[in-house]
């Protein structure tokens, strides 16, 4: 039952913790917490399905704050709704080893989804939660038990609505008719720079119309019983997303109300005070107090949330006595199971050496006939990326059962919504576009790796290679913006051979990878699967005591191996070794490291066609890198590796001129 006074109280509650908190930390974004806590609450005391005695329970519905920079109102509603955070934990907001860090952090806090705080990418995750809930239920879901029948609701700001990254992502939901999905607006019309009309002037509500959304609007934040008659509304428009509008004031109560002033500042000790007297707050609580009638309001509404998922095991229960098999298939995709595979059952279907992005599209079939719950797709490039499961329709709307999604020309938000997928939990997410590209995919990527999702990123067209295109397409500084960012595997192999071992290890990492792949055909002689496995490895020993240790990446190996052979001739023995993964190589024991690169064998050569930076933790000061430290140009691309001089004559008379500069 309803009870409206305590839920007024229950608000309160929220705002005080959450300025109580900043106000300690000296550090936070007060105006959101005071402005949205009404509709988050009415959420989740009275919408929202979720137990808080069970975080990670399978149907619960998923709250994104995307407005991260409001963290405090997220721990506040964890610790008031018993997720296990303390007061303590609030005590210590932003503090150093805090569970409550000054943005949302997912693997944690307990029951964020998430992590959010770069505006947009919460809003586009949420849209990959939908999707991936909508095509599991469409998988699982018989018509006398619907397992999978969840929701995922968003909270984002004006900043978030103003990033490209959630116009992408609004516009595939809405082609996608995401029904189960509902995002509440914190309409406060206030940015750091003071009014949005200085920048963001536009109708939303007409924007998202024509995204094909259901919109609607509460003109005053703090009715709970006009937040509440929407999300009912919402939750019957099952044929397309809903956007709530709600009209908020930011720093609600306080003395900064309505002002830039209360976005990302503490209201300050007087001010505190005032406040709590404005929302009456008793005066004779101390800092993160609460009474104990709320205390005992909620434990009655957590009570009650439990039941739900009772209800829900119940049903769980007769539908995997009935469907033994599918219950066994998705308990095994939800412990990341489904998939039982060995390196060399990939290399039976690579025939030939062709571009690696046609060897990769073999294996993504293949591994596609091993496991059910591969999920992705490309943007508008699956021809050239080579990334469509084959006699497989396509996800969408009228057929949610599909694996291949179609994400249109939204790279960044594509990758965002991959995280989402992963996060659901059962699907394994790959996206794909041209390496190039991968600026816009940055961010997203970033989040990736700092929430270790295992998201797969196929990144083709590699290098110069791309040929007529020019140096819009080609990729230079690419791989080393990738290879910079901490927890990213990158492989770039050298042929079939090593795309197989690329492949196999992505889809055993905990993380995030990403594959960088030809659009050119290369050799894949002397190359071995199984020892890329180390991430790099020797193609030629050089005999007992080499003289110059050569190395090299993709399509540039074969040259390599060229550029030996002419020194070999000469009298001069050259070790080749192949990097497949700096990451990989890196993790490797000092032992291995030092068998493959001898730390006494000083003159070095490193040859890939990108930037040069990526190199000298291998060359050295005594070594040399091949590379390209300026943008590309257009021609065929055979044309450009010899203009830009990946040539074994090029690359000999490296090799020769270390040798000489020692003699």
């Amino acid at each position: 039952m309803r009870n409206r006074r305590m839920d007024d109280r229950a608000v309160t509650a929220i705002r005080a913790l959450s300025i109580d908190a900043i106000e300690k930390a000296k550090s936070g974004h007060p105006g959101l917490p005071l402005g949205a806590a009404p509709m988050a609450y009415e959420l989740w005391a009275h919408h929202m399905r979720h137990n808080p005695v069970n975080p990670n329970w399978l149907n619960r519905d998923r709250f994104v704050l995307s407005a991260g920079h409001g963290s405090m109102l997220l721990y506040s509603l964890l610790h008031l709704f018993g997720y296990g955070l303390t007061t303590e934990d609030l005590a210590s907001f932003r503090q150093w080893d805090s569970l409550t860090p000054g943005h949302p952090e997912y693997g944690h806090t307990i029951g964020v989804e998430t992590t959010t705080g770069p505006l947009g990418q919460g809003f586009a995750a949420a849209c990959g939660m939908a999707m991936a809930e909508a095509h599991l239920a469409a998988r699982f879901n018989t018509p006398e038990h619907k397992v999978i029948d969840h929701r995922t609701y968003v909270l984002c700001g004006d900043g978030d609505l103003m990033e490209g990254v959630s116009s992408e992502a609004a516009s595939l939901a809405g082609t996608l008719k995401l029904g189960k999905l509902i995002v509440l607006y914190d309409d406060n019309e206030i940015t750091i720079e003071g009014s949005t009309d200085l920048a963001f002037k536009e109708n939303v509500s007409a924007r998202f119309e024509a995204y094909g959304w259901h919109v609607l609007e509460v003109p005053n934040g703090n009715d709970l019983d006009a937040i509440s008659r929407a999300l009912t509304e919402a939750k019957t428009r099952e044929d397309r997303p809903s956007l709530i509008r709600i009209r908020t004031k930011i720093g609600y109560g306080s003395p900064k109300e309505g002002s830039a002033a209360s976005h990302g500042a503490p209201l300050g000790e007087d001010n505190v005070v005032k406040t709590k007297q404005t929302l009456g707050w008793s005066a004779k609580l101390d800092p993160f107090e609460v009474p104990e009638d709320i205390k005992a309001y909620l434990g009655q509404v957590t009570e009650r949330l439990a039941l739900e998922e009772a209800a829900w095991n119940e049903l769980y229960d007769s539908w995997a006595a009935a469907n033994a098999e599918c219950a066994e298939l998705l308990d095994r995709a939800l412990a990341r199971r489904d998939l039982t595979l060995e390196l060399d059952e990939l290399l039976t279907v690579l025939d030939r050496d062709e571009a690696t992005r046609a060897s990769s599209g073999k294996i993504l079939n293949y591994i596609a006939g091993k496991t059910p719950f591969l999920f992705g797709g490309s943007a508008d490039l699956a021809p050239s990326n080579n990334t469509s499961i084959k006699g497989n329709e396509s996800f969408s709307a009228d057929y949610p059962k599909g694996q291949t999604i179609h994400f249109g020309v939204r790279e960044f938000a594509m990758a965002a919504m991959a995280n989402g997928i992963a996060q659901h939990g059962a699907l394994r997410p790959y996206v794909a576009t041209f390496l190039v590209f991968s600026d816009y995919l940055k961010g997203a990527i970033r989040l990736s790796a700092l929430m270790n999702q295992p998201v797969i990123y196929i990144l083709t067209h590699d290098s110069i290679g791309v040929g007529e295109d020019g140096p819009t397409h080609q990729p230079i500084e690419h791989l080393l913006m990738l290879r910079s960012i901490p927890g990213l595997k990158v492989y770039r192999p050298a042929g079939r051979f090593e795309t197989a071992a690329a492949w196999y290890m992505a889809l055993m990492n905990d993380g995030p990878s990403a594959l960088i792949l030809s659009r050119q055909s290369i050799a894949s002689k002397e190359t071995s699967a199984h020892d890329a496995l180390r991430g790099a490895y020797v193609i030629r020993d050089g005999g007992k005591t080499p003289d110059v240790l050569l190395m090299a990446s993709g399509s540039e190996l074969p040259v390599t191996l060229a550029a030996a052979d002419m020194l070999e001739e000469e009298g001069i023995q050259a070790r080749v070794i192949s990097v497949l993964s700096m990451e990989v190589f890196e993790e490797q024991d000092t032992a291995y490291k030092e068998s493959v690169m001898p730390s006494a064998l000083r003159k070095r050569v490193a040859v890939e066609a990108g930037t040069t930076l990526s190199w000298y933790r291998y060359t050295g000061l005594d070594g040399k890198v091949i590379g390209i430290d300026r943008f590309g140009a257009s021609a065929p691309g055979n044309v450009l590796f010899e203009k830009f001089g990946f040539t074994a004559p090029r690359i000999a008379a490296c090799a020769r001129e270390l040798l000489a500069d020692s003699d």
